[in-house]
């Protein structure tokens, strides 16, 4: 009797997954297909691709267990690339920037970043995610309003980006990117730009930069989305934010900063960071939550993901050791600071690149991105003389820009397939000018949106504290606390 029980409780539960559509007087899919689908979540396909009926009719195509439903393994993957991100932010950049500023200013630095964070995530609710990834307006400039308060972002997948992963983790693993972005400005106006204004400038920023620039190189309809969208109008490439992330980050700092004037006392007294323990610190972080931030771009735990591991791991300890000996051959002595800034910017440039180019491209742009940003850092800003507080204009938008570029020659479709889908005949060729064109695209955009932005906010309430509260230090002026009490 048990025996009879077992076997109908498995009958039973094979059933289950398609008595809804038997119901529905769809045919059951066949036993190929069923594997297929299965075949498909470890290809990172779709699953409903060999789900084809005779008559072509769409009321009688039938379905597996495996559609619409996320992969538990890529889905594990990017919780935990999101997360990542999300330590790239709190507490890496927290410390790292919060090592580099005064100690009367590391409180406040802080702050602004987990006031960015939160403002971020609200508004990225509210319409953001829409904006970027939906399609209702059917714009290469700007997404949609059908995910507006993330309505309809379930655990199904969105198949327009993702087979195998949750809309919902699809949209948090993207808001970790938005969360960052702001934050990596903020670095270029550290220490005298108030809290208040901050916030200000960050809820419009996102709405005039990032918000149209991340449809435009991300969204499935995006006029920069080479890969997957072939009406674009430049089929450019970016793995994971060269233009999105670092480009505008870097470029808007610049503009941002030269709007905002230079710091009381700069170039006039010393104003080393205060605790290149916290910097360090920092700066670990931030490259172990890139491994989420180059590899997750993959949106599953694939071989693209793992060669953007190695990419990653590659450009970076190139570019590390790379500014330190520049550091050694210029002054004498390689600096932690030099190592850790070197590290930075070859995260930086590998970042558009990583899932498109091989182990010698990494190391490549590696070089590139050791060597480049320091001539920034440590030349052209003495030359031009702006005060660019924490490096972002030298390490992330030249960073991000050399790298963008340098794409354009490395990527290879041995490496990700995705290339040969809508840029088979340019690769290796013609793909050099969609990222030109791409890169002059972000540039305009990122200054001629910030210097809007921030003249009207500087018009409105003003950008920067008073002259005594910027020499007490922001922490106290604008939070009433302090990082230090001896």
């Amino acid at each position: 009797m048990k025996s009879w029980i077992r076997a109908g409780l498995v009958a039973l539960g094979l059933c289950l997954p398609f008595s809804s559509v038997v119901c529905a007087g769809v045919p059951a899919p066949t036993l190929e297909q069923r594997v297929a689908g299965l075949e498909a979540y470890l290809t990172n396909s779709d699953p409903a691709a060999t789900l084809t009926t005779t008559s072509g009719n769409p009321q009688e195509r039938p379905t597996t267990a495996s559609v619409g439903v996320a992969g538990p393994g890529h889905n594990a993957w990017m919780m935990i690339s999101a997360a990542l991100v999300l330590f790239m932010t709190l507490p890496g950049l927290a410390l790292f920037y919060g090592g580099l500023v005064r100690s009367k200013n590391v409180l406040s630095i802080m702050a602004q970043c987990l006031g960015i964070t939160g403002l971020v995530t609200i508004l990225w609710w509210a319409a953001g995610y829409s904006l970027v990834f939906g399609k209702s307006f059917q714009s290469p400039f700007l997404g949609g309003l059908e995910f507006t308060f993330l309505r309809g972002v379930t655990s199904v997948p969105n198949t327009d980006y993702a087979y195998w992963v949750s809309q919902n983790v699809f949209s948090m693993y993207e808001l970790m990117f938005a969360i960052i972005t702001p934050v990596v400005l903020i670095g270029g106006v550290a220490e005298r730009m108030k809290f208040s204004a901050v916030l200000f400038f960050t809820g419009a920023w996102m709405f005039v930069v990032y918000f149209p620039l991340a449809h435009m190189v991300w969204g499935s309809t995006g006029w920069m989305n080479g890969v997957w969208n072939p009406a674009a109008g430049i089929r450019a490439i970016d793995f994971a934010g060269g233009f999105v992330v670092e480009m505008a980050s870097g470029w808007s700092a610049l503009t941002a900063c030269i709007i905002l004037g230079k710091r009381i006392g700069w170039n006039k007294e010393s104003m080393p960071p205060h605790s290149m323990v916290l910097c360090m610190v920092g700066a670990g972080m931030l490259w172990v939550g890139w491994y989420g931030f180059n590899a997750g771009s993959a949106l599953a735990a694939d071989g693209v993901a793992a060669n953007a591991f190695l990419t990653t791991t590659l450009a970076a300890s190139v570019a590390s050791f790379v500014w330190a000996v520049a550091e050694y051959l210029d002054k004498g002595k390689a600096s932690v600071l030099g190592f850790c800034s070197g590290a930075v910017a070859g995260l930086v440039t590998i970042t558009p690149a990583a899932g498109f180019v091989d182990a010698t491209g990494a190391v490549l742009l590696g070089l590139a991105g050791g060597l480049v940003p320091w001539f920034f850092c440590t030349r052209v800003k003495r030359w031009f003389g702006y005060d660019d507080t924490l490096d972002v204009f030298g390490v992330h938008a030249i960073g991000g820009t050399i790298g963008s570029f340098l794409t354009g020659i490395f990527a290879t479709a041995q490496v990700n397939p995705n290339l040969h889908l809508h840029l088979k005949e340019i690769i290796g060729r013609a793909l050099l000018i969609e990222q030109s064109k791409a890169i002059v695209v972000t540039l305009l955009i990122s200054v001629v949106g910030t210097a809007t932005v921030a003249w009207a906010v500087k018009f409105v309430m003003g950008l920067r504290p008073s002259t005594e509260a910027e020499r007490e230090g922001l922490d106290v002026s604008d939070h009433e606390e302090k990082g230090y009490i001896y």
